[in-house]
Formats: structure tokens, sequence, C-alpha cells
């Protein structure tokens, strides 16, 4: 996948949160318009409690389909999120805390999807994970014939 920053293209991106992660959602929907993707929103759209399988599985589905070319869940801790969207085949979710982890995840891992935990990243350091997360292409090379291995496993 092209370096989504430097493309300048518009990128389809899907965003759920359960109720722990929707503060952090709404935050990273104004900051995706700002620049110049097109995220959808898959809920939830509140702080009402909610079972975030309902709004995640959606979500890792679509992308597993094409329908969106990267995706970004939220919970409390972004652990839940990230183990319901890796059933879906196709997906590779990471959780990721830092610039560091989101840089790895898309460099080592081709990670087309980001769950996050709202609980654990601190509110100054979410656009810089999530930009670094986008702008981030993938290494390829050893790191492709291992995610080879990875879908082989699961096939």
């Amino acid at each position: 996948m092209p370096n989504i920053k430097e493309s300048g293209a518009a990128v389809k991106i899907a965003i759920g949160s359960d109720h722990a992660g929707f503060g952090y959602k709404e935050r990273l929907k104004v900051y995706l318009r700002a620049l110049g993707h097109e995220p959808t929103d898959f809920g939830t759209h509140s702080v009402e409690p909610i079972d975030y399988p309902l709004v995640v599985r959606p979500v890792a589905k679509a992308v597993a389909a094409g329908q969106f070319e990267r995706a970004i869940v939220l919970g409390g801790s972004g652990n839940g999120e990230a183990i319901v969207a890796n059933r879906v085949p196709g997906v590779r979710c990471t959780v990721c805390w830092n610039v560091e982890s989101a840089r790895l995840a898309r460099l080592h891992n081709d990670a087309n999807m980001l769950s996050l935990g709202q609980r654990l990243i601190a509110a100054d350091e979410l656009e810089s994970l999530v930009g670094t997360w986008l702008a981030t292409p993938f290494e390829g090379g050893r790191h492709a014939r291992r995610l080879a291995l990875i879908d082989q496993a699961t096939a």
C-alpha cells in the first residue's frame, strides 16, 4: 500500500468504537477529515455502554471485503477490539500505544486496522500516533514472507 500521506489521495477509512473509545473516535473523525480523508463512522454514537464486537466486527468485515482501505477501532484498552477484528480473515489489526508501535505496525506488519485504547493513550499523542500509522508504508521483503506464513496458518 502506498504511503497515504504522500499520495495526496483521500483514503476511505472505517472507524468505530465502544463507549470507552467514543471520545477519541469523535476527535479522530475531525482529524482525519482535516487530512483530507473520508472516515465512515460505524458507531457507537454515544457514551452509553455497548458491546464492542457489535461495532468492531462490521468494521473488520468491511475492510476484508475491500470497502475500506484502512480502519481504526477504539475501546478502553484496544485489546478486545483487536481480538475481534483479527478473527476476520484478511484483517491485520494491531494494538498501538505510541508513535513507534504505530510505525512498526505498518512497516513490518502491513496493519490495515489500528486498535487504540482511549484509557491508555495520552490525548496529546493521539494525532501523531494515527498520523504515523497512516503515513508509514509497508516495508515488504522478509516481512511479506512472514505475513504469507500467517495467512497460511489461518487458511
